[in-house]
């Protein structure tokens, strides 16, 4: 098999590459070439004291990995595919807390308690209010006449949503989404975030979360708080693992549909056809090609527990693998024009919701309610919305973040 035309020493988590862009020309010559591709790096630079990991790159290959924990464990170095140099292993180990980072059966059993929040009937209960706070968001936003939508709009309603689902007083949404900032910009220096400043709020966020969860085991409402940790001796989460589900809840339902909206407010604005259409007609099938557009996530990662085989490549036991669903979403094998945004795009079998198996969004449908209510708020409310400037991408080794987005509120 042929070798990739990359630059000498390109890697694929590098982030200073997703500062300006999605190497999305680099994922194509992969599936192209060498869709298993040995991604070499300076020794520990990813924080894990090894030279590299495996890049997976097409389509068939991410839902294996995905589907095959027995085989790719979320647990041995977690499912973070880079750190920095100065990653201790303690602290790595510290996050295989998350359930993020486990594997079943402590995944299946986590999972099964706090799936209780994200049923149909628990999504279908947060409708009505959502749709409300959406339209006073959007609403908020024009009487400014112009500003940054990441911070005026992409941010509120996911927050708002999360605080409504666990009931934290929404008074508190700009803590949570203030912790949540540190926890994940530790790449970027313009945010002058350092990793300890990254721990210590994510230390203060799962504080806060079981601070909520003693309160509520002392006193019950009617809320999802209650509903994992009311009764530990009958399945429910102790008041540590429900902060650490809390500190997941902050970056996987806040950054990453956060970022879709964004990267689908854009999407729309270079792409004005698709504004109209969207405006005209709502369809159904706009949320789920936002998630493709912006595959929030870029990639994670897993480490081989055995020796394998994947797409032609032979992994040794131990060696990390990382999925990357931004390359698996462009796969020209599975989608048609991948390069086109296309709102009505049906059937649309992305991976930005993961790759399936125990690891898929658990919070899939709440996400996808959040993009179609802002969009239909927006299109309701301020039509013409135009973009004022570029976007101001979040220098990240694993996620395709926006800092800022101004536009005019019109």
């Amino acid at each position: 098999m042929p070798c990739p035309a990359l630059p000498d020493g390109f890697d694929f988590t590098d982030p200073d590459v997703y500062r300006s862009r999605v190497p999305l020309p680099e994922f194509a010559q992969l599936r192209r070439t060498a869709p298993v591709w040995w991604n070499a790096q300076p020794h520990g630079v990813a924080g894990f004291g090894d030279d590299g990991y495996w890049v997976v790159s097409r389509h068939e290959d991410v839902k294996e990995v995905s589907t095959r924990p027995e085989i790719f464990s979320a647990s041995v170095n977690t499912s973070i595919i880079r750190f920095n140099a100065a990653m201790t292993r303690d602290r790595i180990d510290l996050q295989k807390l998350i359930m993020l980072n486990m594997d079943p059966p402590e995944h299946t059993r986590v999972r099964q308690i706090v799936q209780r929040g994200f049923t149909p009937r628990a999504i279908r209960a947060l409708e009505d209010a959502l749709r409300a706070r959406a339209r006073t968001i959007v609403a908020g936003a024009r009487r400014k006449g112009s500003g940054d939508f990441v911070t005026d709009v992409a941010c509120e309603l996911p927050l708002q949503a999360i605080a409504e689902l666990i009931g934290i007083p929404q008074d508190d949404r700009a803590r949570i989404f203030d912790w949540s900032n540190k926890m994940i910009a530790y790449d970027d220096p313009e945010l002058a975030i350092t990793e300890e400043v990254g721990s210590t709020a994510a230390a203060e966020l799962i504080s806060y979360a079981m601070n909520l969860a003693a309160a509520r085991k002392e006193c019950p409402a009617q809320d999802i708080v209650s509903r994992l940790v009311a009764a530990e001796d009958e399945g429910n989460l102790a008041s540590d693992e429900f902060g650490f589900f809390v500190l997941l809840l902050a970056v996987a339902g806040n950054e990453t549909t956060r970022n879709a909206i964004t990267h689908g407010m854009h999407a729309f604005l270079t792409h004005p056809d698709q504004w109209e259409l969207y405006k005209r007609e709502r369809p159904g099938t706009a949320a789920e090609e936002i998630v493709r557009w912006a595959t929030p996530v870029v990639s994670f990662q897993r480490t081989a527990t055995q020796d394998t085989t994947l797409g032609g490549a032979r992994i040794e036991k131990g060696q990390r693998v990382g999925i990357f669903y931004a390359s698996a979403n462009h796969d020209p094998e599975v989608f048609e024009h991948p390069e086109a945004f296309d709102i009505t795009r049906d059937p649309n079998p992305h991976l930005g919701f993961g790759g399936g198996g125990p690891h898929f969004c658990l919070g899939k449908s709440l996400a996808v309610l959040e993009i179609d209510l802002i969009f239909q708020a927006i299109a309701d409310a301020m039509p013409d919305i135009a973009l004022a400037g570029t976007p101001r991408r979040l220098r990240s080794a694993w996620l395709n973040g926006v800092k800022e987005l101004r536009v005019r509120y019109v």
